[in-house]
């Protein structure tokens, strides 16, 4: 953790969503810092198209609205993905709507995707793609959503993939969020089909995920990767936040509404990147979020079928550097357990 073990007592005086602000502001300020050393070889895999350094990105919610992308590729992240962006700004839900569960390495959060919207990010993404450092930056993906009053909440991500299908490395349909009324009723089959083929028509040239909730049933999910691999959608993120309260029930917070990220996530997000793997027998690029924070949580989620892993609570509570730690602590564990390259450790528990 190093200097943060101290400046996070002060960071955590603050209100979180102030506390958010300013760390977006430092992560600006970082990009003007030299490149990261590269990263370990046995690190870097081509996925989606992409050669990745290495398997870490900063998770959708930090970067809401494409501020600070050269940033997070500074702080050692080998992708970030921005978001999630509706068509039209919107203010999301009323604060306080987000709260630290110190103890338990977590939060709650019912923001309701709260963001400039797109044009607006559409012209940072712009600006970017044309400077120098996007060229040694990391790789860029965009998580798409819904306005809350839209009356046509699949028009909206069949928009959002037109407008970023040409500046994202990939693209993000979050489906799954639990803070907008409705949103999750999105991941039924007749809903995620339609969307899925109206997203994969306006992007037909640029990788697409899904991003599920870790809450579905597992005939549920394995449903949807089915869906996936029918209308040519490139992969899964498993998982967005959970309604379960496990884990979390002794906290003071556990009364309120949204969803749990971090820590508790990590078991049952785990579990369905696991089962999802096995049923699209390898046939579908899976990125696993939820609950990592050293090198063992983002190798057991590599070992479990994800190619690529998110995090974004855990650098709340142990710094901005804590990719480059976790980088170090995997290419360690890999060589330990005879892997040449962190592509043949992905699936591994079911192989």
């Amino acid at each position: 953790m190093g200097l943060y073990k101290f400046l996070r007592p002060a960071l955590f005086t603050l209100p979180p969503e102030r506390a958010h602000r300013l760390t977006i502001h430092s992560l600006r300020l970082a990009a003007f810092l030299p490149a990261h050393h590269g990263d370990d070889y046995i690190l870097s895999q081509r996925v989606l198209g992409h050669d990745f350094t290495n398997p870490l990105g900063m998770a959708a919610g930090f970067d809401k609205d494409a501020e600070a992308m050269a940033g997070v590729g500074r702080v050692g992240f080998g992708f970030a993905e921005v978001g999630t962006l509706t068509p039209l700004p919107q203010p999301g839900n009323p604060q306080p709507r987000v709260f630290r569960l110190t103890k338990q390495q977590a939060l709650i959060n019912r923001l309701g995707f709260n963001n400039q919207g797109q044009v607006e990010a559409l012209h940072r993404l712009s600006v970017y793609r044309g400077k120098p450092d996007s060229k040694i930056g990391p790789i860029i993906g965009v998580n798409i959503g819904a306005n809350k009053e839209s009356e046509d909440r699949i028009a909206d991500y069949e928009t959002g993939a037109a407008r970023f299908a040409g500046l994202a490395d990939y693209l993000t349909v979050n489906i799954s969020s639990p803070n907008t009324p409705g949103l999750r009723d999105l991941q039924a089959s007749s809903a995620v089909s339609e969307i899925m083929q109206r997203v994969r028509a306006a992007a037909p040239d640029c990788p697409i995920l899904v991003k599920i909730a870790p809450d579905l049933a597992i005939e549920q999910a394995q449903e949807i990767a089915s869906l996936a691999v029918k209308f040519k959608i490139d992969g899964l993120i498993i998982s967005n936040t959970t309604l379960s309260r496990d884990g979390v029930a002794d906290s003071k917070y556990v009364a309120e509404d949204g969803g749990v990220s971090g820590q508790p996530v990590f078991d049952m997000s785990t579990r369905m990147l696991g089962d999802v793997y096995q049923a699209s027998q390898g046939g579908l690029t899976l990125i696993g979020v939820g609950g990592v924070s050293n090198g063992r949580q983002a190798f057991e989620k590599i070992c479990a079928g994800a190619s690529l892993v998110q995090l974004y609570t855990a650098m709340i509570y142990h710094g901005p550097f804590l990719a480059s730690r976790i980088k170090r602590e995997l290419a360690e564990i890999l060589r330990a357990n005879g892997f040449a390259n962190i592509r043949d450790a992905v699936g591994a528990d079911y192989k």
